[in-house]
């Protein structure tokens, strides 16, 4: 096919650090459009709304959609009853009804609905799958932190409602967990840790099992300093895997195995090419679900006070 012509949707830290270069290192995109009521892109025409960006442009084959959570819902639903791909940033949706009716609406249009888990396309994931398919799990240990005055400077939406808190990277961690390991798994118990003047957890502690009794504990926080943490140990029956740096590192039984380069972004922008090339629709919605089962199922505990 053609290449796909694309609007953003939100041009803020993420656009500018992951998709703009990612866009342009990968074949077969054209940039037309964005829409955001407070920034723009250089040489882009830009709008105030996606609703002006899409009357603007109707020959737009597709819209990525990077704004805050809370926003996504009504901005896919729009694009999809247009006739547009859509591809959603993590996560894809601040509840689960509505990511159901964006599958539905997207099914009811045909079009592509891509749910982008950006950190399931680091380097080391698809080979831990492989590895881990043919093992007994016994226990995974998860640690995902790192310091939310760098990754997210000044984002007040993140400790409001929707906002997901220290969810959104551990979010990460769960697309990546729910990847490799062979089995789902279960919320067995967990710590939510929130700031007393926040609506959302800085931290969390995680307990789950799989069907075959194998433990998986996550620890998330944004309260760290200096580099981040972004680990991932399975033990097995059969010797032991570590995914680290976020997945561009992956050791077997301590053996380096694979090291690369992060180039998440490019492989989610080459997924969604071939998502649209084929009219199909990925939309896994594990992830979010593990998160809402830590907010339905965990104890709340009030901590300091967040000052950025």
């Amino acid at each position: 096919m053609s290449d796909v012509s694309l609007g953003l949707v939100g041009v803020g830290k993420i656009v500018r650090d992951q998709h703009l270069p990612a866009l342009a290192a990968t074949p077969g995109y054209r940039l037309l459009a964005s829409a955001d009521p407070h920034a723009s892109l250089p040489e882009v025409p830009a709008y105030a709304d996606m609703a002006s960006m899409l009357d603007a442009h109707p020959e737009l084959d597709a819209v990525a959609i990077c704004t805050p959570t809370h926003l996504r819902h009504a901005q896919a639903r729009l694009a999809l009853q247009r006739g547009k791909q859509v591809l959603l940033e993590k996560p894809p949706g601040a509840t689960l009804s509505e990511v159901e009716d964006l599958i539905d609406v997207a099914s009811e249009q045909g079009v592509t609905l891509f749910a982008a888990w950006h950190s399931r396309f680091a380097p080391g994931v698809a080979r831990a799958r492989e590895w881990l398919a043919e093992r007994r799990i016994e226990r995974v240990e998860i640690v995902w932190k790192e310091d939310v005055r760098v990754w997210h400077p000044g984002q007040a939406w993140i400790w409001q409602p929707g906002g997901m808190g220290v969810f959104d990277p551990g979010i990460n961690a769960l697309s990546i967990a729910t990847a490799i390991l062979p089995q789902a798994f279960f919320l067995r118990q967990a710590r939510l840790l929130v700031p007393s003047n926040c609506q959302t957890p800085i931290a969390a502690e995680l307990s789950f099992a799989d069907p075959d009794g194998a433990t998986i504990e996550a620890d998330f926080d944004f309260r760290q300093s200096g580099p981040p943490t972004w680990d991932i140990h399975v033990e097995t029956d059969a010797g032991r895997l570590s995914l680290t740096q976020g997945g561009c590192r992956l050791s077997l039984d301590g053996q380096l195995s694979l090291e690369a380069e992060e180039r998440e972004y490019a492989g989610l922008y080459a997924r969604f090419a071939e998502l649209v090339a084929s009219g199909r629709r990925e939309v896994d919605v594990a992830p979010l679900r593990h998160v809402a089962d830590a907010f339905l199922y965990g104890q709340r505990d009030v901590t300091d006070a967040f000052i950025e």
